[in-house]
């Protein structure tokens, strides 16, 4: 064992081509046996050390794996089983619930809802999910045919169709149906100097933040973000 170098001690570490270049560099550097011409050194001077100080933490908010409700079932990849706060679990699963109930979900025959896990941002602490697909469609399929219905609005002089048209996805569409249900329900997430975390591919139009960069709804193009 080594013991502690004084305060203003110099240390010189050093290396040799031969070990540089080995791939056993451990075993061949401590079993040499004998003295060795270390070539170029660097001096390290040691700082006078600090007497550790034991910090407690506080405990974060409960977490707990997320779990299906009556009228919906949650789908995740196997072997990566989504963890998160209890507040976020309890508000996902009551907008769930009444959202699979409006679309006429029942115990036999429950709306299946996929989620991914994330990696960055409230995701690190538990509190955010990523919603990847819907009703049997991704997000993704959802966004797409949500775009091409509003293009095909677009492309008519008939108000009255063009009306039809929106009104017609508004009500069929069940990726834009569940982010304006999660919308409507609110109390998500906002911390301090960032917009309200709830991003998707339709956040540009519907809000809440409108303001959206390119960047981050290229970045939610194919998935609901929301966190708690």
């Amino acid at each position: 064992m080594c013991g502690e170098l004084p305060a203003g001690s110099w240390v010189a570490i050093g290396t040799t081509p031969a070990l540089e270049g080995a791939k056993d560099m451990p075993r061949r550097f401590v079993s040499t046996g004998r003295a060795m011409n270390m070539g170029p050194t660097r001096g390290y001077r040691v700082r006078p050390s600090h007497p550790f100080r034991h910090v407690a933490q506080r405990p974060g908010p409960a977490r707990r794996p997320i779990r299906s409700g009556r009228l919906f079932r949650w789908l995740w990849p196997v072997g990566f089983p989504i963890v998160v706060v209890d507040a976020l679990a309890e508000q996902l699963n009551a907008v769930l619930e009444e959202f699979a109930q409006a679309t006429g979900s029942t115990a036999e025959g429950p709306l299946r809802v996929v989620l991914r896990p994330g990696t960055l941002g409230l995701h690190r602490t538990a509190r955010a999910v990523d919603i990847y697909g819907v009703g049997g469609k991704s997000i993704g399929r959802w966004a797409t045919e949500w775009n091409v219905a509003h293009r095909k609005a677009a492309g008519t002089q008939d108000a009255a169709e063009k009306t039809r048209i929106i009104d017609e996805e508004k009500s069929r569409n069940l990726g834009y149906k569940l982010y304006k249900a999660l919308q409507a329900r609110g109390g998500w997430a906002q911390p301090q100097g960032y917009p309200i975390q709830l991003f998707g591919p339709w956040t540009r139009g519907e809000g809440p933040h409108k303001a959206i960069s390119d960047r981050l709804l290229r970045a939610h193009r194919d998935h609901i973000h929301v966190a708690k």
